[in-house]
């Protein structure tokens, strides 16, 4: 156990080290969300408005960019550099581990920039509630990035394949989720499929939280929907990573 922490950080620590050197890249992909954040937030009725839109930009920030992140696995796989990692005394697991918990670091400073950008515009912040529901959204990060990564490694020698799956997956889950539109009014299988979709449940959980409400009933299934997700992402992710070759 102690040789897989210590391999991990070491993965973690060179998977951050491009981020740290080129900041502007988290930058970059929060273009997408902030355009959102400009167009839809002022058609939104209500005074709270912003206290309602902004954690589902927080969580689209989450998602488009930890379901990309596998295009940087694909390539170092078009490079040689991760068949060159595979054959170092690092633990597989490592391999994959390391990479998806790299995810949390982007998405916080996403996150903060997103908050600092809209406080001045009436968003009002509630510390405990936001640093709980980042740790929320960490959780689903490292589930998202880990899925992204397996995709990569599924899609070995066809990009397409992975910008096909990628692409057909996220406005679906982006958009039963609620970030944009309530869809409390819409038909029957519409909230079927939304109830259906583990994103729709860390969504009302972060909204919950970033308004102060801690103990409600949303931060509990907020919470098990991400950790199912980490879960379910870390568990086919190593296993598509100990198969790699």
């Amino acid at each position: 156990m102690s040789s897989l922490v210590t391999d991990t950080r070491v993965v973690f620590s060179r998977e951050l080290r491009p981020v740290i050197r080129d900041p502007f890249s988290v930058i970059f992909s929060m273009v997408q969300p902030l355009f959102f954040l400009a167009l839809f937030a002022p058609l939104l009725p209500g005074e709270e408005s912003l206290q309602w839109f902004v954690p589902g930009i927080i969580v689209m920030s989450c998602l488009f960019g930890s379901s990309m992140t596998g295009s940087n696995l694909l390539f170092e796989m078009q490079t040689g550099s991760h068949e060159r990692m595979l054959v170092t005394p690092l633990r597989r697991p490592a391999l994959l581990i390391g990479r998806a918990l790299k995810e949390i670091v982007p998405m916080i400073a996403q996150a903060a920039l997103i908050v600092a950008v809209c406080i001045p515009f009436g968003f009002e912040l509630h510390l405990p509630g936001t640093l709980i529901g980042l740790g929320i959204l960490a959780g689903f990060c490292i589930g998202l990035g880990a899925l992204s990564y397996t995709l990569a490694l599924a899609a070995k020698n066809k990009e397409w394949l992975f910008w096909t799956v990628q692409q057909t997956l996220l406005f679906p889950l982006l958009l039963l989720a609620g970030v944009l539109l309530p869809i409390d009014n819409g038909p029957g299988w519409l909230q079927a499929l939304s109830r259906a979709n583990p994103m729709t449940y860390v969504v009302d959980a972060e909204r919950a939280l970033f308004a102060g409400d801690i103990w409600g009933r949303h931060t509990a299934e907020g919470l098990i929907a991400a950790v199912l997700v980490a879960a379910l992402g870390l568990l086919v992710g190593v296993r598509a990573m100990q198969r790699s070759d």
